[in-house]
């Protein structure tokens, strides 16, 4: 089976560290879908007016593939510390027997032949190998189980930012930028106070450190820009 990507995406999250761990969560963050020149053609959106939101199916396309094509049956999440092993399938790791992720995202706008999107964990330029309506009738079910995930999604950390950084950030970025340091960027079985990370976000650097449960940022920096806002058209 050969899969052509029809889009890239493009987002504020240059790089793999910093990438939301879910979609949803930066629900204020604004992404937009670039069709690929043989698939610009508005007449593919027709009809998407009426959905609120669409899976997306992409590809993980910084994942190193083993060049003798063997796959690992487990993986060991960072969300469990780094030093369990679960069964891949049982996990949404990039390390998979076929690159692909799927992301639920709210639809927007249709901007020209671009989609406009919200709440995306997609790295900024990823590709896109093809976008569904979700159907709130077949795709929504409340008496799912979220298996040995659920009990993660109360971890979060306290966050603290000083007043003086926030000047570099736009609205949606000072709301969304908490929240994503919130639900701890770093590997978990990294646990040094003194320790400090770094990673891009829109078009800063921010750097922090973590304490128990509470991350402080030390630096907000303007980095230098490569091809202008992601988000702009």
């Amino acid at each position: 089976m050969e899969c052509n990507p029809i889009a890239v995406i493009r987002t504020d999250f240059p790089s793999k560290f910093g990438i939301p761990r879910q979609s949803g969560i930066l629900e204020m963050l604004p992404a937009r879908i670039v069709m690929e020149p043989p698939y610009r053609d508005p007449s593919a959106f027709r009809g998407l007016e009426g959905f609120s939101h669409l899976w997306l199916l992409w590809q993980f396309s910084e994942t190193e593939k083993k060049d003798d094509g063997s796959w690992s049956p487990t993986v060991r999440p960072p969300r469990l510390g780094g030093n369990t092993r679960m069964g891949v399938f049982a996990t949404r790791s990039p390390n998979r027997p076929n690159p692909i992720g799927l992301s639920l995202v709210k639809f927007v706008a249709i901007d020209g032949c671009d989609l406009i999107v919200a709440g995306a964990d997609l790295m900024d330029k990823t590709p896109i190998l093809d976008i569904k309506p979700y159907l709130p009738f077949a795709d929504c079910r409340p008496e799912a189980t979220g298996g040995f995930a659920e009990p993660l999604r109360e971890n979060k950390l306290r966050v603290v930012i000083p007043e003086q950084y926030s000047a570099l950030l736009s609205s949606p970025e000072k709301e969304a930028l908490p929240l994503l340091l919130a639900e701890d960027p770093r590997p978990h079985y990294q646990n040094d106070p003194e320790r400090v990370y770094g990673f891009p976000f829109a078009d800063v650097e921010v750097k922090f450190r973590v304490d128990g449960e509470v991350l402080t940022v030390l630096s907000i920096e303007k980095r230098l820009k490569t091809g202008g806002k992601p988000c702009a058209k």
